[in-house]
């Protein structure tokens, strides 16, 4: 028993000191791109990214996608991009959901990126929850929805998203009071779902 234990506790060990070691080597790969260091971030993003680092890969498509430190691959974006959304990261299913909405490297394809920005949305990272409002209202990918997109559009405001405060604005113009009323009620209702769990 006392063997158990002893392995069990220099097993914590080891996962603590990795994950502060992978850590950190976000960070020092976060501190590097915002000194525009796009060479030593991806150095230190990338390996992270091959074993996983949700973040790490999520940032290298970033840097794919605007030709940061490397040349422009819209493929190589979006192959970094699924790998982080499969594994739950929202903000990597929201830069996904831009590159199909507008045809990065891909045919434009309105379903799947409603789908991508719908999960993150879900999530609640404010840049898809503007995304989906701006389909609803559009009609692209799903039928057209005020009440919809005023609700995510006032989810996404609240989080301070410009473009959604704007985009309140516009909406409302088409909409009748009862409408905004009971988009304002569905949007105070709303809780997000919380992060997704990689299988």
């Amino acid at each position: 028993m006392r063997l158990l234990v002893t392995i069990q506790k220099m097993g914590m060990i080891f996962l603590l000191f990795w994950v502060g070691e992978a850590w950190a080597g976000f960070e020092e790969g976060e501190e590097a791109y915002l000194e525009e260091n796009f060479p030593a971030a991806l150095s230190e993003w990338r390996p992270l990214a091959e074993e996983g680092n949700a973040e790490a890969q999520n940032m290298l498509g970033y840097m794919y996608r605007y030709g940061q430190g490397v040349t422009q691959d819209f493929e190589q974006a979006r192959r970094w991009y699924r790998r982080a959304a499969d594994l739950g990261n929202a903000r990597a299913q929201n830069n996904l959901g831009a590159m199909y909405r507008q045809g990065l490297g891909m045919p434009q394809d309105y379903h799947e990126a409603f789908r991508w920005f719908l999960r993150a949305a879900e999530q609640g990272n404010g840049g898809a929850q503007n995304h989906v409002g701006l389909m609803y209202y559009k009609g692209e990918g799903i039928p057209k929805d005020l009440v919809q997109a005023f609700k995510w559009a006032y989810l996404a405001a609240q989080q301070g998203l410009d473009p959604s405060i704007q985009a309140l604005d516009l909406v409302s113009q088409e909409m009748t009071t009862a409408q905004i009323n009971e988009a304002t009620d569905l949007a105070r209702k709303w809780n997000p779902k919380g992060e997704e769990v990689a299988l």
